[in-house]
């Protein structure tokens, strides 16, 4: 099991180091990113959706037997809405060649072994990043750095219209492969031109999001 980004740093990693209860699990893929988005720019069907384009992919790249869930976040009048960390588990997650992820929420959310090598989609292929023709870094999760949604107060559209609209609005990505624009956020780097497929495109994406294994 591989930890590429403690490498980087100077450090080394073994799966003898992961809690006894991580080596226990099962670590066929759980996490990907999706190889193709909905082909309408945000427009991915709403949450329900999104999640059923996860378990489609999954099941075509032969994994079976589990519930998957789109890393993405919503918006509400009022209230705050569904947070993409309150989404997908509690982990942990392992890309399709058994790299870890996360062990939980907190070190995905705080230091998770998500670079290029590692985001991996469906079929453990790479995802096209800064510096590949075309760019495809941009990916769709509509969420703050933390993995919550936005607050009532936030004015402007940043999930697409809840995951609806292929025009107007934008939507918050993260760039996987923690390269562009100064900004490292593998899910809140910055907002997108707009929703509509050319729109994504232009701003470095294609309408791809994360997908994870909920353990349910």
């Amino acid at each position: 099991m591989k930890f590429p980004i403690l490498a980087a740093i100077g450090l080394t990693f073994s799966a003898a180091m992961l809690p006894a209860s991580v080596q226990a699990q099962d670590t066929s893929m759980s996490f990907f990113i999706t190889s193709v988005g909905s082909g309408n720019g945000g427009d991915l069907g709403g949450l329900e959706g999104a999640d059923a384009h996860c378990a489609k992919l999954a099941e075509a790249a032969g994994v079976t037997g589990k519930t998957w869930a789109a890393y993405l976040s919503t918006q509400e009048e009022g209230k705050r809405g569904v947070s993409a960390r309150d989404r997908i588990g509690k982990g942990p997650w392992f890309n399709a060649k058994g790299d870890l992820i996360a062990s939980d929420l907190d070190q995905l959310h705080l230091m998770p072994n998500i670079i290029k090598t590692t985001a991996l989609d469906e079929s453990g292929n790479l995802v096209n990043g800064r510096g590949d023709k075309p760019n495809q870094h941009d990916i769709l999760t509509g969420t703050m750095a933390d993995g919550t949604a936005y607050f009532p107060s936030e004015e402007n559209d940043r999930t697409c219209s809840n995951w609806t609209s292929s025009g107007e609005g934008s939507a918050t990505v993260g760039h996987h492969d923690r390269h562009g624009g100064g900004n490292v956020s593998w899910n809140a780097a910055h907002n997108s031109r707009g929703c509509s497929q050319e729109d994504l495109t232009k701003t470095g994406g294609s309408g791809l999001f994360m997908c994870f294994a909920t353990g349910m």
